[in-house]
């Protein structure tokens, strides 16, 4: 899958990369922010303090770039930051430097020693009946992840509307 990404020159591999993860990662701070704007709509909107809210969109503003630039060195946390960047509003005259900065960060790892890595794996693995295995078991992963999902929405639908005392 990534053969024909590690066999790029490095500038179009770093271009590449770039755009990947600035997409995945813009992507991510719309969904929270299309989140928070459903969350505003709806009837539990006041149940949160809003003085808390207040105070960590004030932080988002203030310290958030650093957090978004940083969490591109890290594996697992990048989604959360972008995502809760998104949630709080954070002001796009600070989240877009920060999220450019860091995705320059991420494409040249990932085109230096991500790459190498890679074509390593792909060299040591080639012809392995365990890569066949591991594409078996993630479509089956996708399969199941994709009928959990249709089979919440479909009961999600189906669900009555509850009162004020939170009964039916």
């Amino acid at each position: 899958m990534l053969e024909w990404l590690a066999a790029l020159p490095f500038g179009y591999a770093m271009a590449a990369l770039f755009a990947v993860v600035m997409l995945r990662a813009n992507g991510t701070y719309w969904l929270g922010r299309g989140a928070a704007a459903g969350w505003r709509r709806s009837k539990w909107d006041g149940k949160v303090p809003s003085p808390a809210m207040a105070r960590a969109r004030d932080l988002i503003s203030r310290w958030g770039a650093i957090a978004v630039a940083l969490s591109f060195l890290t594996i697992g946390i990048q989604t959360a930051v972008n995502a809760t960047a998104g949630v709080v509003r954070m002001p796009l005259k600070r989240y877009v430097p920060a999220v450019v900065l860091g995705s320059l960060i991420w494409a040249f790892m990932y085109a230096t020693v991500g790459l190498a890595a890679v074509n390593a794996w792909l060299v040591a693995e080639a012809g392995s009946p365990r890569n066949w295995l591991f594409v078996v078991a993630l479509a089956v992963v996708i399969g199941m992840t994709v009928l959990v999902r249709w089979l919440l929405t479909r009961a999600v639908r189906h669900l009555e509307p509850l009162d004020e005392q939170g009964l039916r």
